[in-house]
């Protein structure tokens, strides 16, 4: 443990020599000293944590580096092949804008049109739009009267439309604009008043709309072949809950609940059924479901890189080269090895495994206190007995060509979640969370098929679902 070039643990370590070797202290100022070592110790443990070696964000490292490039990765910049997004013109613009020549600052002469030169200006025009619908009213001879029937959805004297409802879901839900913020946005930009009131209101009809979707997704995802979980913690009202991710490559489902373990996964009620494999990082209660797992592999190299950097254990910076160097075989393989080769890596595994057990060895048995239970390991034992006892779901990724190395795709679908703490504080109920939830699964599940947010609110709102939620059949 080393901070500014001081080698803390040398420090404790002649701390605990002066102790045994002084007699005379005592009792009291010994375990004071003996509390000071401990307190110490756990405060520089914490101040060396960063991104690459636990599970805090890059965010929080301090003066945090850009990583150099690796030789061989490309360079920075567009590279050669690549689909541009550069402004370029179009065949039918919305205003022409005739610009003449004035003809008396030309030299004297006849001149005839040959053509002329174009160059277009791209902007927006924010406009309220409000449609009056008058029905006719046709009266008989005998004065009953006849009145022309409305468009379907429009209900009421004056009330929003479509376009609104789709445009304020998207900025409370997508963007996780706060609500006083899309008032403003509506009141001066657009001059229409609108209350957060009808916010909400349109956040719940979302809710409401989506309510096949909800149920069309989680079959989808219990009958996919691989699935990422996740769960992070939120705040509703000032108490703890959680939000729990399941998703795909294709779909993505939320859920928000009181509760973290096996209870609120049943309530979910997609992992009872599932049978492919569970990709996480290693939370107990997913090895309660019958199914395969695989296990995230960025999470084992933080830990391992924690381990090599703070308590110096040689064999976990080894089964961090070796762990790196089987991903960037199974990529060059392109997501499988050949038995040969996968093999040659489990041989490797082993033995650094074996090493680790001598190096790291676990408790002495003859310092337990008491005959029951587990004696408490070092974090470093800890992510050996489960390197050795969870081989094959560490490896997975070299035998399965749908399993990946890491857990990514649940990490980053359950990204927005810390985004909306962050903004928001909290939920005030349990309804507003779950209401969030529905309407980010339908998002993120539209962005990985290719819809965009604002097309896919857009759609529902006009009582339809986009055309893959019935054609897709489920797999990954």
């Amino acid at each position: 443990m080393t901070i500014n070039n001081i080698d803390v643990e040398a420090t404790l370590n002649k701390v605990k020599v002066l102790l045994k070797e002084e007699k005379d202290l005592s009792p009291a100022v010994r375990s004071m000293i003996e509390l000071l070592s401990l307190v110490i110790t756990l405060l520089v443990g914490r101040l060396n944590l960063n991104s690459s070696n636990s599970s805090k964000p890059p965010s929080s490292d301090p003066n945090r580096k850009k990583a150099e490039k690796k030789k061989g990765e490309r360079k920075a910049g567009g590279q050669k092949g690549r689909v541009g997004v550069t402004l370029q013109k179009v065949d039918d613009p919305d205003e022409i804008e005739i610009i003449k020549l004035d003809r008396s600052k030309l030299p004297r002469g006849d001149y005839k049109e040959v053509g002329y030169e174009s160059r277009q200006v791209f902007d927006i025009d924010i406009s309220r739009v409000v449609t009056e619908y008058r029905a006719q009213i046709l009266e008989d001879s005998h004065g009953k009267q006849f009145v022309a029937p409305f468009p379907v959805g429009v209900e009421k004297a004056v009330q929003y439309g479509v376009t609104i409802k789709a445009h304020s879901v998207y900025m409370s839900q997508f963007q996780l604009i706060p609500y006083n913020r899309i008032q403003d946005y509506f009141r001066e930009q657009l001059q229409i008043p609108v209350s957060s009131g009808s916010i909400f209101n349109f956040n719940r009809e979302a809710y409401d709309l989506l309510g096949i979707f909800d149920e069309k997704v989680k079959v989808k995802l219990v009958n996919s072949d691989l699935l990422h979980v996740d769960e992070t913690g939120i705040n509703i009202n000032g108490d703890r809950h959680w939000l729990h991710s399941t998703s795909n490559s294709l779909w993505t489902y939320f859920s928000p609940h009181k509760k973290r373990g096996t209870d609120a996964l049943n309530t979910i009620g997609i992992l009872p059924g599932f049978k492919g494999v569970l990709c996480h990082d290693h939370w107990k209660p997913y090895y309660k479901y019958g199914c395969k797992h695989a296990l995230c592999n960025a999470h084992h190299v933080r830990e391992l890189t924690r381990a090599w950097e703070e308590d110096g254990h040689v064999w976990a910076k080894k089964m961090k080269e070796l762990l790196e160097e089987a991903s960037y075989a199974v990529n060059n393989a392109g997501g499988l090895l050949e038995a040969v080769e996968s093999k040659k890596y489990l041989q490797k595994y082993r033995t650094i495994l074996r090493n680790a057990d001598v190096e790291c060895p676990p408790p002495d048995e003859a310092k337990r206190k008491g005959k029951r239970g587990r004696i408490k390991r070092t974090r470093a034992r800890n992510l050996l007995e489960r390197l050795i006892m969870y081989e094959d779901d560490v490896l997975r990724f070299m035998y399965n060509k749908i399993v990946p190395f890491t857990n990514n795709v649940s990490e980053n679908d359950i990204r927005m979640t810390k985004v909306q703490q962050k903004i928001s504080g909290c939920f005030r109920s349990m309804d507003g969370a779950k209401i969030f939830c529905r309407i980010r699964s339908y998002l993120s599940t539209c962005r990985k098929q290719e819809v965009s947010s604002s097309s896919a609110l857009d759609i529902l709102f006009r009582g339809e679902l986009p055309a893959f939620v019935n054609q897709h059949d489920g797999l990954l």
